[in-house]
């Protein structure tokens, strides 16, 4: 898809692809939150581009096996992984996928945070300058990372947000940049279908678990990508080591798409004053 538009971040009109970039933390990240936008822009021929910060090293190893645990060897993981990412990508048609490769900085609070290959303990200006280089590479209309709390507090979720931020603030090149979130509303419906199946999913804002995402009406954009979502469960799929927490692949092909088929986020640069709520990306660019 050719288009001409004028913007103040290309230097005048230009007739080239529009191109979304997602900057995710670990190898199957990509899938959860974003896989249903990557394969439904890729088939509407948005070129997407895949960041992925971290090796993925301090996921389960072969049978299971966690972290620190004998015979758990993270670069074995994270090669492991790396072919699982590779997978991903060509199920959900991703264009050009990126890796940083910073080791895996595991949980907050693990003795993996202070490694000093983790990507939690690289200085923001450093990682955010790599970042940068491919923003100016792809020129991307459109990223989407996650919130300044990494959507659940993990340190490499975290650490994504803030060189992406730092990364768009230094180009100034995307004319639109969203976090990742849930509405209240779908975290109460999971709940229930994880009862219904057997499954333990603590309750949103209990002592267990802190209240993620977003009341809903606070969610500025609902992307439907339920036709995509056959592509979307393939992908989780392609991630079989981490399958002991991937719980939503429990769920079957099909209830997965009806629970999972709305990606939603929260638009937090825009220079097209597109209106919200908006159920496009790329409102305002097309």
């Amino acid at each position: 898809m050719l288009v001409g538009r004028t913007s103040p971040y290309c230097g005048g009109v230009a007739e080239r692809s529009l191109t979304l970039m997602v900057v995710h933390a670990h190898p199957d990240d990509e899938a959860i939150s974003t896989g249903g936008i990557l394969a439904r822009y890729a088939a509407e021929g948005i070129t997407t581009v895949l960041v992925t910060c971290t090796d993925g090293g301090c996921g389960d190893g072969p049978g299971g096996v966690k972290p620190g645990a004998p015979g758990h060897d993270p670069q074995a993981v994270a090669a492991m992984r790396r072919a699982e990412l590779a997978a991903s990508c060509e199920a959900l048609r991703v264009t050009h996928l990126e890796t940083l490769d910073y080791a895996d900085s595991g949980m907050m609070g693990w003795a993996t945070n202070d490694a000093p290959t983790a990507f939690w303990n690289t200085p923001v200006a450093e990682a955010a300058d790599r970042l940068a280089e491919l923003i100016r590479r792809y020129r991307p209309d459109v990223v989407v990372t996650y919130d300044e709390n990494g959507f659940y507090g993990h340190p490499d979720h975290i650490q994504a947000h803030r060189i992406t931020m730092a990364a768009v603030e230094q180009t100034n090149i995307p004319a639109k940049v969203y976090w990742t979130t849930v509405p209240h509303s779908a975290f109460q419906e999971l709940g229930r279908v994880m009862q219904e199946i057997g499954v333990e999913f603590p309750e949103p804002g209990g002592q267990e678990m802190p209240q993620l995402g977003l009341p809903d009406e606070e969610v500025t954009t609902w992307v439907d990508t339920r036709g995509y979502g056959a592509q979307k469960f393939e992908s989780l799929a392609t991630h079989a080591s981490q399958a002991e927490s991937i719980f939503f692949l429990q769920l079957g092909r099909e209830r997965f798409t009806e629970l999972m088929g709305v990606e939603t986020f929260v638009r937090v640069r825009d220079i097209t004053d597109a209106p919200t709520p908006e159920d496009d990306l790329f409102a305002g660019l097309r």
